[in-house]
């Protein structure tokens, strides 16, 4: 099929306004409340010391925020960490990370790196094999070059 200048130029055009155009599926929550509830099916989330989330207080960097999550679990096939989604609140779309674990993970904990614009809090929430819910918060100050913001 051969096309001709103006073929070329239509389709072109239409694949440029598909990719510009945001998706607005269920699969793209764009709040942090849509987010959790999308995770979690709209179950009660508990905010205890199930979830441990480990950020800086002040991150001199936002383009590298280093970042660790860890859930006390005996990581048996009975009762275990079935996923983890990290959250930014401060984020156009929260949704930051979302490790999946089984019982052969042996341990529910993982570190990562992401990139905050801004002063915002970040939310880990794990899913157990028994259906709970659980969160932890943590807020981190992103300051500009190191001179505070």
């Amino acid at each position: 099929m051969k096309l001709n200048r103006r073929e070329a130029l239509a389709l072109g055009a239409g694949a440029l306004f598909v990719t510009l155009t945001p998706f607005r599926g269920g699969a793209l929550a764009n709040t942090t409340d849509e987010e959790i509830k999308a995770f979690t099916g709209g179950a009660t989330v508990m905010e205890d010391d199930v979830v441990s989330l480990t950020a800086p207080e002040i991150a001199e960097n936002g383009n590298t925020v280093p970042i660790g999550v860890s859930i006390d679990s005996p990581m048996t096939a009975d009762n275990y960490v079935k996923r983890v989604r990290i959250l930014a609140d401060g984020n156009p779309r929260p949704a930051v990370a979302t490790m999946h674990f089984s019982p052969l993970s042996g341990s529910a904990e993982a570190n990562t790196r992401m990139r905050l614009a801004k002063t915002q809090n970040i939310i880990a929430i794990a899913e157990l094999s028994d259906g709970t819910y659980h969160m932890a918060k943590a807020a981190v100050k992103v300051t500009i070059g190191g001179c505070g913001g």
